[in-house]
């Protein structure tokens, strides 16, 4: 099972996030967004946000150059397995306080006030709590990370994560024996991008690509907003007028 969920899952999980977005982007274009309920408890809306999407940004960020640059780099840089650990205890450490209280303050918003817990799905209620345990599991992560603050127990999950991202055998076998609470962050990690595609997590992705798609996919697109500030039959009038004939009279649904 461990080979499984550490050497395979991971494959899953991610084509389903990569080949879900693309189909639901083209597919449901309209349904790539988070419908808006910033009128109700607006306060409490803003600061938490702020808190929690600051907090994920760093954290996700974080991971991503931490795992995903090769060992050598870091060596060459002069920077320590040691000191790079601290770091990412120190930073992620803070991070994650700021994404917890964030997101408890979104999640109590969204669960208390039946106003709000009215416009919201069961998905959207699910994914934030899946969330907040995965914050959870990852401060737990501190504990035991300050036992190893040598850095070799992070040179495993970097190990792990480059075989996974350059399809080499044998990824699961460098994490086999990391406490079971690494393994659970992990697991629950890639069960956050495999439902991602499904949930309103897929708007992050609209901060990255949707400029891309109208520059460089489809360009020529562009959203033009009427300065007129005269009624439409007022400037259907004027423009009769000058044209010295009466148009075809415009049908309304009643008609």
């Amino acid at each position: 099972m461990h080979n499984f969920f550490f050497g395979i899952y991971p494959y899953i999980a991610l084509s389903v996030l990569l080949i879900g977005s693309v189909a639901r982007y083209e597919r449901d274009p309209f349904t790539w967004k988070t419908s808006s309920s910033q009128l109700l408890r607006r306060r409490q809306l803003m600061i938490g946000s702020v808190l929690f999407h600051v907090g994920v940004l760093v954290i996700f960020f974080g991971h991503l150059v931490g795992l995903l640059t090769p060992i050598a780099v870091f060596d060459a840089l002069g920077i320590s397995h040691g000191a790079k650990q601290l770091l990412a205890v120190v930073a992620g450490g803070v991070a994650g306080v700021m994404a917890l209280v964030g997101g408890g303050m979104l999640f109590h918003r969204r669960w208390v006030d039946p106003r709000i817990r009215k416009t919201s799905s069961f998905t959207d209620i699910a994914i934030l709590a899946l969330l907040l345990a995965q914050l959870v599991l990852g401060l737990g992560t501190i504990f035991v990370s300050l036992g190893h603050l040598d850095g070799h127990e992070m040179t495993k999950f970097m190990s792990w994560a480059q075989m996974i991202f350059t399809f080499r055998s044998g990824a699961a076998e460098q994490i086999a024996d990391v406490a079971l609470v690494f393994k659970l962050h992990l697991f629950l990690g890639l069960t956050i991008f495999l439902v991602f595609p499904f949930t309103r997590l897929a708007h992050v992705l609209s901060g990255f690509f949707a400029p891309l798609r109208y520059l460089l996919v489809r360009p020529g697109y562009q959203i033009v907003r009427s300065r007129r500030r005269r009624p439409l039959e007022e400037r259907r009038r004027a423009f009769d007028a000058r044209q010295g004939r009466t148009g075809p009279k415009p049908v309304t649904p009643a008609e």
